[in-house]
């Protein structure tokens, strides 16, 4: 049997990135096949190695591991000249630099794009910032909760249950979203410079990259001028618009359409709520769809949620059970779709790696990706060998 080509065997990557934004993009491109380096400053590295409790080594939390799989980690000291050149004998024969060190910061060490062009013109140089370097907040600092901040997405929550204090979402998701988007436009630059021969300078601002992603929905009536109504998707700030409750447990339901919405309630063994509620025609029913809401969370209790699982797929209306957070890793389609793989690490043990989640019918995803490493792992292969530390197994 052949074996099936890696789709990015043979991409350079270097990553001088720390805690989730740009170790996010890297990490989608080691799973693609990509050589990483992983540069980390002296000490105690990226600072997203003390995220959490680790299991033998100290700088190992589980959450850098998630994010740092497949990749080789070199400590250098970027104030120095000879740990300078060593980055500079990457950076040559790299193809991608993904960076978010600020801007002035990488001029005064010579790592600035026009420097980096001069010696390879072909790079493809990503830099992930906060904001966008021509605006009024170019040179401000930036993590996701200053992020959820600015784009007003701490405000959802007050919108749907009505306490006014404004709240973060509990996921580091302005991060993860912008680390995406850096993973997309690094990979739409490597088809253009097959193309063209060309490298080019990508700006990443998390600022913009979650504005937009929360604005496509929330931007609501402000779309039009003059505006038509106020901000905000109305069927996702509906405070009714909840988890229903069962007999053992909540259960989500979603009768997104029309048809769903009247099999519900028949499902429900309530088969003339809609009529005898006003709710008899469609136009009557996209107008009260809370009223639907409460009256799904009126009847939900009577069953199981087993019961309403099994009545909500006969009836062809998407539902699942509300897992709590500390039981996903028990879902029966993980387990057999084999997302989740027990692996060894050299050092730690076992562990639990998540299995990339997007899969493709002709090439692999990517080469076998080597565990997390240990800081500056790989100090004495990559200062010794550059590149060619990939060919062979330290």
């Amino acid at each position: 049997m052949n074996q099936k080509p890696v789709m990015l065997e043979g991409v350079r990557v270097v990553d001088l990135t720390t805690v989730v934004f740009g170790p996010y993009a890297t990490q989608i491109l080691a799973d693609l096949g990509a050589d990483v380096i992983k540069v980390e400053s002296p000490g105690i590295g990226d600072a997203f190695r003390w995220s959490g409790k680790a299991a033998v080594t100290p700088g190992m939390a589980p959450a850098w591991m998630a994010l740092n799989r497949g990749k080789k980690s070199i400590a250098l000291d970027l104030k120095t000249e000879a740990d300078r050149e060593v980055m500079l004998g990457l950076l040559r024969d790299a193809d991608i630099f993904v960076v978010n060190v600020r801007g002035k910061a990488l001029a005064r060490i010579g790592l600035d794009y026009a420097s980096l062009k001069a010696i390879n013109p072909g790079l493809i140089y990503v830099h992930c910032v906060g904001f966008g370097q021509d605006g009024p907040y170019a040179d401000l600092q930036a993590y996701d909760d200053v992020i959820q901040a600015a784009t007003g997405t701490t405000t959802l929550l007050p919108r749907v249950d009505q306490n006014p204090q404004p709240r973060y979402l509990p996921s580091l998701i302005a991060d993860k979203v912008a680390g995406l988007h850096a993973a997309y436009a690094a990979l739409a630059a490597v088809v253009h410079k097959q193309r063209t021969g060309e490298g080019q300078h990508i700006e990443v601002p998390m600022f913009e990259v979650f504005s937009s992603f929360m604005l496509l929905e929330h931007l609501g009536g402000l779309s039009f001028d003059p505006p038509n109504a106020p901000a905000g998707y109305f069927r996702q700030i509906d405070p009714d618009r909840q988890p229903f409750p069962t007999v053992d447990g909540h259960i989500s339901i979603v009768t997104y359409d029309d048809g769903a919405v009247q099999r519900i309630f028949a499902l429900l063994d309530q088969p003339d709520f809609l009529a005898t509620n006003g709710l008899g025609t469609p136009q009557e029913r996209l107008r009260g769809m809370s009223a639907i809401y409460q009256g799904i969370a009126r009847f939900t209790p009577g069953f199981s949620t087993a019961e309403l699982l099994r009545r909500c797929n006969e009836a062809q209306i998407p539902a699942q059970a509300v897992r709590d957070l500390g039981d996903v890793m028990d879902d029966p389609h993980l387990r057999d779709v084999g997302f989740f793989q027990r692996r060894e690490h050299p050092v730690e043990g076992a562990w639990f790696q998540q299995s990339a989640p997007v899969r493709f019918s002709v090439a692999e995803h990517g080469k076998q990706i080597a565990p997390p490493p240990l800081h500056s792992e790989h100090e004495t292969s990559v200062r010794n060998q550059g590149w060619k530390a990939f060919d062979s197994v330290e």
